[in-house]
């Protein structure tokens, strides 16, 4: 029978890689699968770079996976290293419960692992714009941030810059006020790419009040230079030429959630998986940490907090299980 083991994350994100460190570092065995190489190019970390809203990490290039990789070798060269279980480049397939009520975990490679807690990490990735059908355009602007998506993350790029922001829903426009009330760009046009604006009445009155255009034209390319780093505008389908320093997407996230669901747990209506405070989802033993959990900020602070919340929880029932057991 396949060993069974206390504590298996899933996710080498920033949750995961927290969630990895405070288990291992509260002395119970982990079981870690960081992902396959495709689940990689899936992931946030892949298309951040510079972090600048987190002490500690402007000297990364990569400030994600840098930081990541370099916990990761410092506990494999530490005392606790026996208890840190890598599957290296795999990732996980499905999920369930057995009657026993262990978890089941069918990873990447068809191999079936058995653990008594799960903390799942598996993130969200942003939706990327379209351009004549294909994402491919975006992908060197966004490597250098010449492109951007997270209010809180890089907002501050956009200070006193010629700013687009790319979305048509009602959330866009809030993403666009926001902007504007913080950072007061030199000029603002909202393109929606072909879609048809939904932005509810109160969101439009601000947007006329802040003088933001609108411009509903497809997106026919991207004009730039240096591999994306610089930004100079968009040319529409209609002809137009959008000039700007920096644009940001707003068109909603990914939620990869399938392993969630296929094992029951609740979601909400966007599909971030519910928790209690601890991360503990509807389906008993399975903790969810990080931009997966629903009802919190989609950063690396709140993803760390996340992560030992959950660890610790699943710590305290292992050594309330162990003490009974002993205490018998």
């Amino acid at each position: 029978m396949n060993k069974v083991y206390p504590v298996c994350v899933i996710g080498g994100g920033s949750a995961g890689v927290m969630a990895v460190q405070r288990t291992v570092l509260n002395n119970d065995e982990c079981l870690f699968f960081p992902g396959t190489p495709k689940d990689k190019k899936k992931s946030r970390a892949l298309w951040v770079r510079k972090i600048e809203n987190m002490p500690a990490h402007f000297q990364y290039k990569r400030g994600i996976e840098e930081p990541n990789a370099e916990v990761l070798k410092w506990i494999q060269e530490s005392d606790f290293k026996d208890n840190l279980i890598i599957q290296k480049n795999t990732g996980v397939k499905n999920l369930k419960k057995n009657a026993e009520g262990v978890f089941e975990i069918i990873d990447s490679k068809d191999q079936i692992h058995l653990a008594q807690y799960v903390v799942l990490c598996t993130g969200v990735m942003d939706v990327q714009p379209k351009i004549n059908g294909e994402m491919e355009e975006v992908f060197d602007y966004a490597n250098a941030q010449t492109i951007d998506y997270c209010l809180i993350c890089d907002g501050h790029h956009v200070f006193k810059k010629n700013l687009v922001v790319i979305g048509h829903e009602n959330g866009a426009a809030w993403v666009s006020i926001m902007l504007h009330e913080r950072y007061h760009p030199a000029s603002f046009t909202i393109l929606t790419n072909g879609e048809e604006p939904k932005f509810q009445d109160d969101t439009k009155k601000i947007l006329e009040h802040y003088k933001v255009k609108i411009e509903t034209s497809a997106i026919n390319k991207i004009e730039g230079s240096e591999k994306g780093k610089v930004l100079t505008g968009f040319e529409l389908h209609d002809g137009k030429k959008i000039s700007c320093d920096i644009a940001f997407v707003s068109l909603g996230m990914i939620v990869y959630n399938e392993l969630a669901k296929e094992v029951g747990a609740d979601c909400d209506e966007r599909g971030f998986v519910k928790t209690d405070e601890t991360g503990l989802s509807s389906v008993s033993g399975l903790y969810v940490a990080g931009d997966l959990k629903a009802n919190s900020k989609k950063q690396i602070y709140t993803a760390w907090d996340t992560a030992v919340n959950s660890a610790n929880a699943i710590n305290q029932k292992l050594r309330a299980a162990r003490r009974s057991k002993e205490l018998a």
